[in-house]
């Protein structure tokens, strides 16, 4: 028998299950000031979502960088400028 721990769940997916979470107060103010109280834990689980995708992005980006190497700079900012409708000089810097 499995519980709902062995199971595999994608981020998002499955039954909730409450935790205790420790923020700052200027931190949980400001989720507060946006969402009210009823909608902290809301806030904070589409907030982990976002940050898994973020992280699982940085593996794939070190994945392709480890077999094809860095991107070329040049290149990354004259797409981003064909993509904002900037100069290709815009984010060269970042």
């Amino acid at each position: 028998m499995t519980t709902d721990d062995d199971a595999d769940f994608l981020p998002g997916d499955g039954p909730t299950s409450g935790i205790s979470v420790t923020l700052t107060a200027g931190t949980l103010r400001a989720i507060r000031e946006r969402v009210g109280k009823r909608g902290v834990s809301a806030y904070l689980e589409r907030a982990a979502q976002r940050q898994i995708e973020r992280d699982n992005l940085d593996e794939l980006i070190a994945d392709f960088d480890q077999v094809h190497g860095p991107a070329d700079p040049e290149a990354v900012a004259a797409k981003r400028a064909r993509l904002t409708g900037g100069s290709s000089d815009a984010g060269a810097a970042a």
